[in-house]
């Protein structure tokens, strides 16, 4: 009796430690896809945020990712592991075996290197899906633009859908170098453009908004004195999206025609958002005004929120959800293409309660 007394207890305890301690393990045991399990510099992409559900936040990704990508690219084609060449049954001969075995790992390897692959974003309610074999801005642009013309629902927990080009390490000059080259396709001379440049950042902590949106605003000032900052429409949008140590980078055009590519937004109609509820102006804890949805919940009771909105958004800027806690700057426009255009940012709400990230 004693030993079933002593006994007793343990299972209960090992039990809750065991599902915390080793649910990392049981993760990968459970991968069997090729190529990096989480976020990491190097991979292209496409960010996508949620509401609380992940896991049917990738099954719609996958979805409408295959349904977009065999029409732009074709059906997925894969290496038929029992189509492979084998020797004859008699055969003996080691050389010709060893052969046979490199090119079965080959062709396993070949099978599980999918289009769209679903890899840890290492942030809550983000959902990452690398990429292999396509452009990703140009993929999510032509699903925007016939959910766009078409006002066709197809989504129920997908949020955001954007497109990451490239992704380095989440620090300054690591940043500064790779901008460098990733910038030239849209605004090395003799390319030009207009353009505005929206940060978040999301379980980081270390980097300084103002610093990198100064910085990249003077990268593409460099590259050609042209290029001008506009908020209102501009042909260009940077997209700089920091999750831990990882930085993901994307320029994609009709950004504020696609409702800042919200698929939840993008499907109304013009007569729908103007029967939206009307912006009422309201005073922040610290004087300044900002333009919140009425009923939406105001965010002047967090501290960081009330430093860091500076000034009032554009009445288009519907972002983000009650879960997720990020920041978003863009760079305005004062008429001139000054490097020193960083000058001035505008904040995104952050607490709106109707989603709109």
């Amino acid at each position: 009796m004693a030993a079933r007394i002593q006994q007793s207890p343990q299972p209960g305890g090992g039990k809750r430690k065991g599902k915390a301690q080793y649910v990392q393990a049981k993760r990968a045991r459970r991968w069997d896809g090729g190529g990096p399990r989480q976020l990491e510099p190097g991979i292209q992409g496409i960010l996508i945020t949620c509401n609380m559900n992940e896991r049917k936040c990738v099954e719609e990704a996958y979805s409408l990712l295959n349904e977009y990508g065999d029409d732009m690219y074709g059906p997925e084609k894969f290496a038929d592991k029992d189509q492979q060449p084998s020797g004859s049954e008699g055969e003996d001969d080691v050389e010709a075996a060893l052969k046979k075995e490199v090119g079965d790992i080959k062709a396993s390897t070949e099978m599980r290197l999918r289009r769209f692959q679903s890899v840890e974003s290492g942030a809550n309610n983000v959902v990452f899906i690398r990429t292999l074999g396509i452009e990703p801005e140009k993929l999510v642009h032509h699903i925007l633009q016939d959910i766009y013309k078409t006002k066709k629902k197809k989504t129920r927990v997908i949020l955001r859908m954007l497109p990451i080009s490239g992704t380095c390490k989440a620090f300054l000059e690591d940043m500064k170098k790779y901008a460098e080259t990733f910038l030239e396709p849209w605004f090395k001379a003799p390319n030009k453009g207009t353009f505005q440049i929206v940060y978040k950042s999301r379980n980081n902590s270390h980097m300084n908004r103002e610093e990198v949106i100064k910085e990249l605003a003077g990268i593409v000032g460099s590259l050609n004195s042209e290029n001008k900052v506009d908020l209102t429409n501009p042909q260009y949008t940077v997209v700089v999206e920091i999750i831990k140590a990882v930085c993901c980078l994307s320029v994609v055009k009709d950004y504020m025609l696609f409702r800042k590519y919200n698929l939840q937004e993008v499907v109304k109609s013009a007569k729908d958002l103007s029967q939206l509820n009307p912006k009422q102006a309201v005073q922040t804890g610290n004087g300044k005004e900002a333009k919140l949805e009425s009923g939406d919940k105001s965010s002047e009771n967090d501290p960081a929120e009330g430093k860091n909105n500076q000034q009032v958004v554009p009445e288009n800027s519907e972002e983000l959800g009650p879960t997720e806690s990020i920041s978003e700057t863009h760079l305005v426009n004062e008429g001139v293409s000054k490097p020193e255009l960083a000058s001035q940012v505008t904040e995104g709400s952050e607490s709106n309660e109707n989603d709109l990230r």
